[in-house]
């Protein structure tokens, strides 16, 4: 769950924006290019699908090393 505001955007909406795009426990997340002016907007491939994301909203995105994370699971 995404807590706060984010540039004048309440966590609920940032948080239905992300769950919208597939954004989810477990999701596959790449970053593939950040904009010029402000590194705004980031474009994002989650489970194979291409999306723009603002700063603000990938800045809620909280990201793990899957490797990782499966090899501590027992």
């Amino acid at each position: 769950m995404v807590g706060g505001d984010h540039l004048g955007v309440s966590a609920n909406e940032i948080e239905r924006r992300l769950l919208e795009f597939g954004i989810v426990e477990g999701a596959s997340v790449q970053i593939l290019h950040e904009g010029p002016v402000g590194r705004d907007p980031i474009a994002v491939r989650v489970n194979g699908t291409t999306i723009a994301l603002r700063r603000r909203e990938a800045m809620a995105i909280m990201v793990g090393d899957h490797d990782q994370a499966a090899k501590t699971v027992t």
